[in-house]
């Protein structure tokens, strides 16, 4: 289905198979312990041309888990909304999030799925790192991934640089991952979506964006192996993207090509998951919650199910299904809203944990 980087030193081929043989234990040994969720979010993604790279991480986690190339985003296929839709699970008409911009965000009332964690189960350890800064930090406050977060790695990708933001985003989740007491968390990965931006196609360029970010999840699944406690935890892991893509490199329409993308679940929970169905961006959210055990009414807000529940929900047309356009505003998918833009450390990146701010008073306003 799907393989490179720089700076950052990967684990030896031997070691990484190994550790994959571990984390990819067949389902037929699941036995529950203490359920984890890591949700690995890819930017701009399409599943045919996944199929067509080299990615063997994504691969042997898919062969032993639970996969579909046939999930639908929301209407236009934009980052914004589908990020928003992604991590809160309800559509644009109820989050507010209708273009790039972000203006109309209520995520207040609708929150990403780490917020409401920490709502409803605030002794878990929540995490999320990133590299589209838009997800952690928007002039008027208010953004996707609140400063209920206990903690929060940011890195700009447009300063640093796409593929090496992957990489750092990926060695500090892993680090983190690794070392941290956790329970939920998030790691954005935005280059393959701006090289496809950048080169206006998906050729070669792209795919080699897409097989570098394979690398940086098998950065993350090492890092789960190794922690003291893994034997006693119940991860499930949910790889998926925002939109797909024209040839051209752009997205924003209806197309199928731009509106279909794809969803990956491995863990020992995914063995008694129903064949795929119809499934939605808004489903990740719910699976996510689900899997962690949310209370019940939390689920009635959302619009998404979880993945590994029954699909015959008579509730599926009126609840899930977004209203034609999605309530979304078509236009040009440029990905620089009005930013807060605080100080950040030599490598680029900005940690916050529950006592610190997200709006330190050094931030400046920068338009972009």
């Amino acid at each position: 289905m799907m393989a490179r980087s720089r700076r950052i030193v990967l684990p030896a081929a031997a070691a990484l198979s190994a550790a994959l043989a571990l984390v990819l234990a067949p389902n037929a040994t699941y036995a529950q312990g203490t359920p984890k969720i890591l949700l690995i979010g890819i930017d701009g993604v399409r599943p045919d041309v996944l199929a067509q790279v080299a990615t063997p991480v994504m691969d042997s986690l898919a062969a032993s888990g639970w996969y579909t190339a046939g999930t639908r985003t929301t209407t236009p296929s934009v980052s914004g909304p589908s990020w928003s839709s992604m991590l809160t699970g309800v559509w644009p008409a109820k989050h507010g999030v209708t273009d790039n911009g972000f203006e109309g965000r209520r995520y207040g009332q609708y929150p990403d799925f780490l917020t409401l964690l920490e709502r409803v189960r605030p002794e878990l350890a929540t995490f999320a790192a990133i590299d589209w800064l838009p997800l952690a930090s928007l002039e008027g406050g208010g953004p996707a991934l609140s400063s209920a977060i206990d903690m929060l790695v940011a890195v700009d990708g447009y300063e640093l640089g796409w593929a090496e933001a992957d990489s750092v985003v990926a060695a500090r989740a892993a680090q983190h991952l690794a070392s941290a007491s956790g329970d939920a968390a998030f790691v954005y990965l935005g280059n393959p979506d701006e090289t496809s931006h950048r080169h206006g196609s998906i050729g070669v360029e792209y795919r080699a964006a897409i097989s570098l970010s394979d690398r940086h999840v098998g950065w993350l699944m090492e890092a789960l192996r190794t922690r003291p406690a893994y034997e006693e935890e119940d991860w499930l892991v949910l790889i998926s993207t925002d939109h797909g893509r024209r040839e051209d490199g752009g997205h924003g329409g209806d197309s199928p090509e731009e509106m279909t993308t794809f969803i990956l679940a491995s863990g020992g929970a995914t063995g008694s998951w129903p064949v795929a169905g119809p499934t939605f961006i808004v489903d990740i959210a719910a699976t996510a919650l689900h899997h962690l055990g949310a209370p019940s009414e939390i689920a009635a807000e959302l619009d998404g199910r979880p993945l590994g529940t029954a699909r015959s929900d008579p509730l599926l047309s009126t609840r899930r299904l977004p209203p034609q356009g999605g309530g979304v505003r078509r236009g040009p998918d440029s990905r620089r809203p009005k930013l807060m833009r605080p100080s950040r450390g030599d490598d680029g990146t900005q940690s916050y944990a529950a006592t610190v701010s997200t709006t330190p008073a050094s931030m400046s306003k920068r338009a972009m």
